[in-house]
């Protein structure tokens, strides 16, 4: 509570401390306060999320009530693994989430799991994709006369390559589609590639679109990619890890408009909703695919018609309830709560792009579709070839002045990405933010003016 409640006289991103001798472990009993006192003394050195100048990433400081339900759940230690070890959160999961399905428009027979990560909903979403087109269940994809591939966003997230290599077809199988200016896909481009992979002698299975994307933020055009996907039999994919929270502006929730068109969808609560690591979840247009092209059963389980065993439809057997802080997030904060914090995120996110435009120093990677700018130094009185280095130089300055901002490499080049996602940075931490842009300018531009 300390931590947190003093998030803001500590650095968003501290110093990590020597931790060599603290994690050594003990032949004896340590006492409880001895040991707490040194989790706190340590616990200065975390990753500091609740600073208003955290900007850095995707990461967002926790709702109160989703503390209280890790802490409750942890207390009862239930597992999602079977309906009779965790009665009340496997049936409460099911009925949270076949609303969360109804709000993507995803129709009446939708609903989904929670999993542990955006990561893992994109790789039972493509496992599904593939055991359906190649009825892998039982016998696998080795004996396939075609390369199964599919087609991604050059900007979509790394755990498609990574769901590629896990599913048996190899990196590669991931085919790249090229981005416009803005980091959305090219939809030229989509079928450009499909009709190459089919020339090639591949079977395409699934196309993946990106509402959300992690450098920039951007979203694919959902409503034509999806229609490219329909029209070549191919299951679609929309990892909106990210960006899925708008579905609950209604003054924003039309930039995810085609998403109702999916097979599934992978959103993750974690981020944009506050709720506590890990809370993530796929959603199923069809959620008795899990049955027909994923269920695995146990047989030390009973087996229950009404309700299924969670753990029979999901990668992982054992798994943490989730469910509760969710819930208990959503009907505290409430739709309207969160359409609030959504539409204060994009207010700031305005403010900081006008003040980016108006200094010619700076330039957009692209205009921004969420909270998120990605945005870099381009000082015309340096060589082009030192401005990756002022960008890191500028960085590490304004986290001296507490606001961290990351420094991703994008399209080769070194760029600054502001993610305006807690609730507590006002226009006055920006205005900070920039003053010190400026006295960092001036400073750079001095000794070339001297």
């Amino acid at each position: 509570v300390e931590t947190m409640t003093a998030a803001a006289e500590r650095s968003p991103l501290p110093e990590p401390p020597e931790l060599a001798h603290w994690a050594q472990l003990s032949k004896v009993s340590v006492d409880s306060e001895q040991l707490l006192e040194t989790v706190r003394s340590h616990l200065q050195h975390s990753m500091n999320a609740a600073h208003p100048g955290y900007m850095g990433h995707m990461d967002s400081i926790p709702t109160v009530m989703s503390v209280i339900g890790d802490l409750l759940v942890a207390a009862v230690n239930n597992n999602m693994l079977s309906l009779e070890m965790s009665p009340v959160f496997s049936r409460l999961e099911p009925l949270v989430l076949r609303q969360i399905a109804a709000e993507f428009g995803l129709g009446p027979q939708a609903n989904g799991v929670l999993v542990s990560g955006g990561s893992l909903a994109n790789l039972q979403a493509l496992t599904i994709a593939r055991n359906v087109a190649f009825d892998a269940v039982k016998s696998g994809i080795t004996g396939l006369e075609k390369k199964p591939v599919f087609f991604v966003s050059e900007a979509a997230h790394t755990s498609m390559q990574k769901a590629a290599m896990l599913l048996g077809l190899g990196t590669e199988a991931a085919i790249s589609v090229a981005t416009s200016a803005d980091s959305q896909m090219q939809v030229s481009d989509l079928k450009e590639k499909i009709g190459q992979a089919k020339q090639a002698g591949q079977q395409p299975f699934a196309v993946v679109a990106t509402a959300g994307t992690t450098v920039t933020g951007n979203i694919d055009p959902i409503a034509e990619v999806g229609a490219i996907a329909k029209a070549n039999g191919l299951w679609f994919h929309v990892d909106a890890a990210y960006g899925g929270a708008v579905v609950f502006s209604p003054q924003y929730r039309h930039l995810l408009s085609g998403i109702e068109q999916a097979d599934s969808v992978t959103f993750n609560p974690q981020k944009w909703l506050y709720v506590t690591k890990t809370c993530a979840m796929v959603l199923f247009r069809k959620f008795d695919l899990l049955q027909q092209q994923f269920r695995i059963l146990a047989p030390y389980m009973h087996d229950h018609e009404e309700w299924p065993n969670l753990g029979e439809l999901t990668i992982q057997g054992t798994r943490h309830p989730d469910i509760l802080k969710l819930w208990l997030s959503l009907q505290h904060i409430g739709k309207q709560g969160y359409a609030a914090i959504i539409e204060h995120s994009y207010a700031l996110t305005d403010y900081f792009v006008a003040q980016v435009q108006q200094r010619p120093f700076l330039q957009l990677a692209s205009r921004p579709q969420m909270n998120l700018v990605c945005f870099r130094g381009s000082p015309d009185w340096l060589p082009a070839a030192e401005w990756d280095d002022w960008n890191h130089g500028l960085q590490q300055h304004l986290l001296h002045h507490h606001v961290f901002l990351s420094l991703p490499v994008y399209r080769h080049k070194r760029w600054l990405k502001a993610v305006l996602l807690n609730p507590f940075t006002e226009v006055s931490h920006l205005q900070q933010l920039f003053e010190q842009i400026d006295s960092f300018a001036d400073w750079s531009l001095t000794p070339t003016l001297a």
